[in-house]
């Protein structure tokens, strides 16, 4: 998107995402004082990172958002604004210590450190600029809550902990839930290492939720040549295991039935 944040032409769209009711409050009466000569208009004050992906949605050009905020932070909502075909800029607004402001500069990204000052936050309006994946993924994070998925121009988010299994195929990855199947553009090494311990791997192209897996057992495939596959917990699936993961499945097969 090609705002200028100084025209008068329109107004600036805002969210402001803070779980502290003060900060909000703190940050909307600056805004206030900004108005005559940066136009602007907020259009949302939320307390999670979820609230604030739904305002953007409805249409928001610049997200003033804290990190640590409950149900998800800032630092994965950012991630999955960067999937909206219209993607917000995001400021970040932190009470993070002075090593890891460091960090942030280094990366060039905007933000805030509480409290807010003036004209720090006009500063930081005035060079506002979209995030990119790589930016994100340099920043400290916790692992995601949700999967973020583009369906007909609109993005839904799928709970970790709806997720049965997710399998690769071609540049895609299929996540499977117990009601629905979603396709996502992702690393399924990636997905593996920022969830380990609640995703195994069972083949190169499948992880599995660990907690669902009921049994390992011997099968046959349709030549009759013998296979081991695994079967979840409340559902027919019966997935196949690679020879390279026979000993780890098998390992944690035997303590869940234990």
């Amino acid at each position: 998107m090609n705002t200028n944040l100084s025209s008068t032409a329109s107004k600036l769209r805002i969210v402001i995402a803070d779980d502290e009711a003060n900060a909000r409050r703190r940050l909307f009466d600056l805004l206030d004082e900004l108005e005559e000569g940066f136009p602007h208009k907020v259009v949302a004050e939320c307390e999670t990172g979820v609230a604030a992906l739904q305002a953007a949605e409805r249409g928001a050009d610049v997200v003033l958002m804290d990190i640590s905020m409950p149900e998800m932070d800032g630092i994965e909502a950012a991630r999955h604004l960067l999937k909206m075909e219209n993607a917000p800029r995001v400021i970040f607004v932190t009470a993070y210590d002075q090593h890891a402001l460091a960090a942030f500069e280094v990366q060039a990204i905007d933000y805030l450190l509480k409290p807010v000052r003036r004209d720090r936050l006009l500063a930081a309006l005035e060079r506002a600029k979209p995030l990119s994946d790589g930016q994100l993924d340099a920043m400290p994070r916790g692992a995601r809550r949700y999967f973020s998925v583009s369906e007909r121009g609109r993005l839904v988010l799928v709970p970790l902990d709806d997720v049965i299994f997710l399998r690769a195929e071609q540049k895609y990855i299929t996540i499977v839930t117990a009601k629905k199947e979603y396709l996502i553009e992702d690393s399924l090494t990636r997905i593996e290492e920022e969830f380990a311990g609640r995703f195994l791997r069972i083949h190169r192209n499948c992880l599995v939720k660990s907690e669902l897996i009921e049994s390992f057992e011997r099968d046959a495939d349709e030549q009759g040549e013998s296979q081991w596959i695994v079967t979840l917990r409340g559902r027919d699936d019966r997935l196949l295991v690679s020879r390279r993961q026979h000993a780890e499945v098998r390992r944690l097969a035997k303590r869940i039935s234990e």
